[in-house]
């Protein structure tokens, strides 16, 4: 009896997919319930699971684009291999970066003794440079593995290297070296960059290309315009340096920017409402919440969770959602409902270095502040020049919806609030550690 396994539907109005990543092989033997798969659709990747245990057969191939609904494996009713109790993940690729059969079989000890023994002369030293970027074949599955727990793949390679060839290595190589030949040899050879005329070509993934046709259509169907203005970062630095260490103990989280940016842009939109509103036809909505998109880079590329009613929650409430939902970011288990809705969003281009950007409206929303890298700069206080960690924030915004005296007044109020953080409280007289919640 033959199952067929269809390609989901990601959400309402989504009828194509792509094809991401085959997690297993042609013709092996899966689990039920095993992951088989992963698609991409515009708005989110998602995993699709074996409905049956047996043996699958492909009928699609990675990279297709495929309607919802059509058929993209076929799974035949079957036992487990004899001694087989977990399917393996695809390794027909990876026969040059696995240990030998005989390796496998060592003890926790010895292995222990053979990774601490001197390097022999063929062995890679330490302050020995790696040449061997891209020689690792890598399923998706290793490498989705090796991006989660951020393995590095010349320390994978250099770890495995440390193990001395034995007799039955050199028979493993003997039995499989025709395979070896079959592969390209021009891959090793681009592999460090100059010299070669070799070029890469692959279809771009749906998310991308979605982010694409959204990006030139911002461009091209908004007033866009963008503010600048610098925050002096000291008074916030000052307070994560004499509280991080019990707000992380009593909240069980670190004390980052985000939060204080995340505050303080909650409260300014309270004052300044039109920020937060939208176009929709000729009718502008407003609302009377804040659901704040957070930019945050994944493995497929730029995703924009939602933290929802943010203008409710606390510093350190804050600081666990954005955890939580980078963290599914990272692992590509983004569900479409923690992606969508957005009021404002805020991009954070300081982590990468950025010194000053344009950010671009993320639509349907009309603005965007943009965070930059931090540094020390001399700036005039009181009459003295002194030097302080600076930061440069810029608000894009549409101008069809937004007038300046709105967008320059609500990025002096975000200004304003990190520069003295008791102001997010509202005139409150309570000492800092009310804002933090300690």
């Amino acid at each position: 009896m033959a199952t067929e396994i269809k390609a989901p539907s990601p959400g309402e109005s989504i009828n194509e997919v792509q094809l991401a990543n085959w997690l297993v092989e042609d013709g092996s033997y899966v689990d039920k319930d095993q992951e088989i798969a992963e698609i991409d659709s515009d708005k989110a990747t998602l995993s699709i699971p074996a409905t049956e245990a047996g043996i699958i057969h492909f009928k699609a191939a990675e990279g297709d684009t495929i309607e919802v609904g059509a058929v993209i494996a076929i799974i035949e009713a079957a036992e487990a291999p004899a001694g087989q109790k977990d399917s393996k993940p695809k390794v027909s690729e990876e026969k040059s970066a696995e240990k030998s059969p005989e390796k496998e079989e060592k003890p926790a000890e010895e292995v222990k003794k053979e990774t601490e023994k001197p390097a022999s002369k063929e062995a890679p030293t330490q302050n020995e440079p790696a040449n061997n970027d891209g020689l690792l074949k890598l399923s998706p599955l290793a490498r989705k593995i090796m991006q989660a727990e951020q393995i590095d793949e010349k320390d994978l390679l250099n770890f495995f290297k440390q193990f001395r060839v034995e007799a039955k290595d050199v028979n493993f190589f003997k039995e499989h070296k025709n395979e070896l030949k079959s592969q390209p040899t021009a891959k090793v050879e681009a592999s460090s960059w100059g010299g070669s005329r070799e070029h890469d070509k692959k279809k771009m993934s749906m998310l991308r290309k979605k982010l694409a046709q959204r990006l030139v259509a911002v461009k091209s169907e908004t007033a866009m315009l963008t503010t600048f203005n610098e925050v002096n970062m000291t008074p916030i630095m000052e307070i994560r340096k004499k509280y991080k260490e019990i707000f992380k103990k009593e909240h069980d989280v670190s004390l980052g920017f985000m939060s204080f940016f995340t505050k303080a842009v909650t409260e300014a939109l309270q004052q300044f409402p039109q920020v937060n509103a939208q176009i929709d036809g000729d009718d502008i909505v407003s609302y009377n919440y804040a659901d704040i998109s957070i930019a945050v880079s994944g493995p497929k590329g730029l995703v924009v969770p939602v933290i929802r009613n943010a203008e409710t929650l606390s510093l350190a409430e804050i600081e666990k959602e954005v955890k939580r939902l980078a963290t599914k970011a990272r692992d590509n288990k983004l569900s479409l409902d923690e992606m969508t809705g957005g009021t404002f969003t805020i991009t954070n281009g300081g982590v990468f270095g950025s010194m000053l950007s344009t950010p671009i409206i993320n639509p349907p929303q009309s603005a965007i502040l943009g965070m930059h890298n931090i540094v020390e700069r001399p700036i005039a206080v009181n009459g003295k020049v002194e030097i302080h960690p600076i930061m440069y924030i810029a608000l894009s915004y549409d101008h069809r919806i937004i007038d300046g005296r709105e967008s320059v007044g609500f990025l002096v109020k975000v200004k304003e609030m990190l520069e003295d953080p008791t102001r997010m409280l509202f005139g409150a007289k309570e000492p800092i550690e009310v804002l933090l919640g300690l």
